[in-house]
């Protein structure tokens, strides 16, 4: 008996790691016959798993059901699972803190002993510090642009701006990404007839979603580019533009979230775009990526600033 359940877990693990499986290489796996595969096959359907049958490969696969069997995962897979229910529990969507809570609990009482002496010893060494959570977003909200994005489907919802106030807005829905403390859904604004940004935490989603839409290609290839160039640029009354001498692989490792968008010229050199909110500041910025650059647009007076930081520089060591 503990023979044929240890035999019923690997097939479980071997069924959940891939699409379909041959039964002739299922077999193989086990060290049985076919005929012993079907029967485990049968044991695994009363049990409530949704293996199917496929169509003329004798194989099998396990296919999505109505109830949730137990889940079988290895020891990375269920420490993994751990730690993103408790910061789920502590993360920007509303209302499901207590969902994630009792989830996790759930999983600590079947986890073996050294699986949970592993989440609790990560869970006393870690300390949740700098800034304050962003605002909290509804699950639902969360949900429904999703389901919106997934179907293609127009969206239409209320929109509270910080200058604009409130607004009824039409979009086509791209995505959503969670950058930063907030999360934005990036969308083609038909009223505007362009790509914008939405905070989610400012919107209300309008019931029922409109027609259904060819999807558009996003400005500057994927929506994460364009999202980081709507946050670090385009927000500030001060923008530049420098080249700089490496690839932007090497650069972006030497910026901070939401510092400036890299932008790859060739394998050897790229662009670099800032803004900020004085060309002070945009002196500091540019020059602390710790490499050689070359001007190529800016308000007024940053070339003078540039000449002003250098001379405070050359200044400061004299002759040394």
């Amino acid at each position: 008996m503990l023979e044929t359940s240890a035999r019923l877990l690997k097939l479980l693990s071997l069924l959940q790691a891939h699409r379909d499986w041959p039964g002739t290489e299922l077999a193989g796996r086990l060290g049985v016959t076919t005929r012993t595969v079907r029967r485990d096959v049968e044991r695994l359907r009363a049990l409530g798993y949704p293996v199917h049958a496929v169509q003329g490969t004798a194989g099998y696969r396990l296919g999505a059901g109505a109830a949730l069997p137990p889940l079988l995962l290895d020891d990375e897979e269920a420490v993994a699972v751990a730690v993103g229910l408790r910061t789920a529990a502590g993360g920007s969507v509303a209302g499901i803190e207590e969902t994630s809570l009792r989830a996790l609990t759930k999983l600590e009482q079947v986890l073996p002993s050294r699986l949970r002496h592993r989440v609790n010893t990560l869970r006393a060494a870690t300390v949740r510090a700098g800034a304050a959570p962003g605002p909290q977003v509804s699950a639902d909200t969360l949900m429904t642009i999703a389901d919106a994005c997934r179907r293609r489907e127009r969206l239409r919802f209320d929109y509270t701006s910080p200058r604009g106030g409130d607004t009824v807005r039409s979009a086509e829905p791209h995505s959503l990404v969670n950058y930063g403390r907030h999360w934005y859904l990036v969308a083609f604004d038909t009223g505007r007839d362009d790509w914008r940004t939405f905070r989610v935490d400012r919107l209300t989603p309008r019931t029922p979603t409109g027609p259904r839409f060819a999807p558009r290609q996003p400005p500057h290839g994927d929506v994460a580019t364009y999202l980081a160039h709507q946050l670090s640029v385009r927000a500030w009354p001060c923008q530049a533009t420098v080249g700089l001498p490496e690839s932007a692989e090497a650069v972006a490792d030497r910026l901070w979230p939401g510092m400036g968008v890299v932008e790859a010229v060739d394998e050897h050199n790229c662009l670099l775009h800032v803004g900020a909110d004085d060309v002070s500041a945009l002196v500091w910025m540019i020059t602390s990526v710790d490499t050689g650059f070359t001007l190529v647009s800016g308000p007024p007076g940053l070339a003078d600033a540039f000449r002003a930081q250098a001379a405070r520089c050359l200044h400061a060591i004299g002759d040394h």
